[in-house]
């Protein structure tokens, strides 16, 4: 059978350097970090005590007070940012066939603010017997948000979660491409949120020794491909990403922002939390996405990296990298958006996917902030372009997304500026 075309029609985003598209996008190429100290409970007791937190964020702007209680923070982000996509697709809900619009949204880990509120009460009130909130289930599970965001529109089609730590949302994405190029849905509403800034979240982090200590200096925490970093930074936030079957786009003459074009997925199979240190799997997952896009190294200009400010798993990645695309690696862009964003976990690829989009469709890379002369590992290859600092204005016709989870998960997704 002859395989769809599958592009974007709609972004949506709630992030930790702002609570829409437009404004995330301008604090990026503007190379501004959303860390700082944690607000949302007293972190004065461990080791790191900053994040990159969504800011302002106002639940009331998206629901009734009643409803808004029925939600973990994860899936109110989701939420907010599926209405965000959705408007901003210009579907005409009215018209469109409900029955052929899914739902495929990711959480890494999902309502763990609930279960801590839910567990920790109970053994607080142990001697009272097991009372537990109805909702306590229902507001948890990772896939609730999904659920809710079919149930709002009423949209009948493909409707799930996909959890595969920080890769979730990347999957989420290629399941939802695969899912209209093989024509068993017209449009998917897909992307991932994370809310895990969490008294367990940020424990259990911290105890792994995964994040960021670096308490003097929050904004400049994060610095991938630095001889200093020492962690990634937490973040929170969700995205969406309307993808849409071309001729179903072009009927309507939705506005088309990029076009979906191949997702790799590849096992490290080595790890439960590191990289395999030659990036074996980071360069299988690449080289995937390439041969499913029917694509050559020489034809992607830009790579927004998983780039965590992990001591091995930024080494790793550059390895695989090069490997790759050997000596088209000189002249591709590379950036590392998690800089200034921190890690949304499994939001994170549906967050750098949108990077992509908006990268493709105006023809500039952010950058990769928090980089000094100086502090340079001799273990990374610096003639790479990893757009240090500053945004860099280049034709971007293709890019590349990269996202590895715990478990060693990877996947990596293509978008490229639509041609008709």
């Amino acid at each position: 059978m002859e395989l769809k075309r599958v592009v974007v029609t709609g972004l949506g985003a709630i992030t930790p350097v702002g609570n829409d598209v437009n404004s995330t996008w301008d604090s990026l190429i503007n190379g501004v970090s959303g860390a700082g100290p944690i607000t949302l409970f007293d972190a004065s007791l461990f080791k790191t005590q900053f994040a990159c937190e969504v800011k302002n964020f106002d639940p009331s702007l998206y629901f009734d007070r009643k409803e808004a209680r029925k939600f973990d923070r994860y899936a109110q982000l989701a939420i907010a940012s599926a209405k965000e996509g959705v408007a901003n697709s210009g579907l005409d809900l009215e018209k469109v066939n409900k029955d052929r619009v899914g739902v495929i949204f990711a959480a890494g880990i999902g309502g763990i603010k609930t279960f801590e509120e839910e567990v920790s009460a109970y053994f607080n009130n142990v001697e009272k017997g097991p009372k537990f909130n109805p909702f306590f289930i229902p507001k948890m599970i990772a896939d609730i948000a999904a659920g809710h965001i079919a149930m709002m529109y009423g949209f009948h089609g493909p409707n799930y979660a996909t959890v595969s730590a920080c890769a979730s949302s990347t999957n989420a994405l290629i399941d939802s491409f695969n899912n209209i190029r093989l024509g068993k849905a017209d449009v998917i509403v897909s992307g991932g949120a994370e809310a895990a800034i969490t008294v367990a979240g940020l424990g259990g982090f911290n105890s792994m020794h995964a994040v960021s200590t670096r308490n003097d200096d929050p904004k400049g925490a994060s610095r991938p491909f630095s001889a200093s970093r020492d962690g990634f930074v937490m973040g929170e936030g969700a995205v969406c990403l309307v993808l849409e079957e071309l001729e179903h786009a072009l009927a309507r003459g939705a506005k088309i922002y990029a076009e979906i074009v191949g997702g790799g997925m590849s096992a490290d199979a080595y790890h439960i939390t590191a990289s395999h240190p030659e990036g074996l799997g980071a360069k299988l997952v690449m080289q995937n996405a390439l041969d499913d896009a029917e694509m050559k190294p020489e034809e992607i200009d830009y790579i927004n990296v998983h780039g965590t400010s992990t001591p091995v798993g930024d080494i790793s990645e550059v390895k695989a990298i090069k490997s790759v695309f050997g000596d088209h690696a000189y002249d591709l862009n590379i950036s590392s958006t998690k800089s200034m964003t921190g890690h949304l976990l499994g939001a994170a690829g549906a967050l750098e996917a949108m990077v992509c989009v908006k990268a493709v469709e105006n023809d500039i890379v952010p950058p990769t902030i928090n980089f000094h002369e100086g502090d340079e590992d001799p273990e990374i290859d610096y003639k790479l372009n990893f757009t240090f600092n500053k945004a860099q204005k280049r034709t971007v016709n293709a890019a590349l997304s990269n996202t590895f989870g715990f478990g060693g998960h990877n996947a990596s997704l293509i978008v490229k500026k639509f041609v008709k």
